[in-house]
């Protein structure tokens, strides 16, 4: 963790804020929460994204399961959203539940984020993409069989085709902005492609960014997260002076 941003404890989960806040909340959904090194990596990126969006970050804490970990999502941004204009981002696992929140929120008629950033997203649990065969072998920490029991055990029973679990089968209108990013050799490559190109269709503002690097959640993608945040910050806070 990072020393020039404070942590502090909420019922939601760890909250990391700059010196000046400017009033903004990041609620961040993190993936591979089963991962021994996962909580440090999540605290360190959100201390990135805290300095360079001025925002304070919310690294959400969510149960295992479905439809449980989208109700914990959901009440984490209700709490962030309480404190003023909100941000969701979320990678993987949690790139699908922070799309999952936007469908929710849309269907409810409730208050949207101000945009959402969706880094590696995992976006359809029938695990059917063919980058997941095709790119397996380029990212060395990927585990495709670890992945679909994972994925098994999230699902709970439920179709995995639900929209909620899988919104790249779900309706897209009227979402607030969308930042995709991957990596060209992401084994979860096509569920942003394919979540890109319907969102446009649906016409939502998608902004789809492909990086080169191979590895997953490199420097530069930390940046370009927090390059998303905080050109949204800027118009939500514009959107409220």
């Amino acid at each position: 963790m990072r020393d020039d941003v404070w942590l502090t404890e909420s019922p939601v989960g760890p909250v990391v804020r700059p010196a000046r806040p400017s009033g903004t909340t990041v609620l961040y959904v993190p993936g591979d929460g089963d991962r021994p090194d996962a909580s440090d990596r999540v605290l360190d990126l959100a201390g990135h994204l805290a300095l360079n969006t001025g925002a304070a970050v919310v690294p959400c804490r969510y149960g295992p399961r479905f439809p449980a970990a989208l109700d914990d999502v959901h009440a984490a941004y209700d709490r962030c959203r309480a404190s003023g204009p909100t941000i969701v981002a979320g990678e993987r696992l949690g790139a699908g539940l922070a799309a999952a929140l936007l469908l929710r929120l849309r269907d409810l008629g409730a208050e949207p984020p101000a945009c959402a950033v969706l880094v590696s997203a995992l976006l359809d649990l029938t695990l059917e993409a063919p980058s997941l065969r095709l790119n397996a072998s380029a990212d060395p920490g990927f585990d495709a069989a670890g992945l679909r029991r994972r994925v098994e055990r999230y699902a709970a029973g439920a179709n995995p085709a639900d929209p909620l679990l899988s919104p790249l089968y779900a309706n897209l209108h009227g979402l607030p902005p969308v930042r995709l990013l991957a990596s060209g050799t992401d084994p979860l490559l096509d569920d942003s492609l394919a979540f890109a190109a319907r969102a446009a269709r649906s016409g939502v503002t998608v902004d789809l960014r492909v990086l080169q690097d191979p590895s997953f959640m490199p420097a530069e993608t930390v940046e370009a997260v927090a390059g998303s945040a905080s050109q949204w910050v800027r118009t939500a806070e514009a959107s409220v002076s």
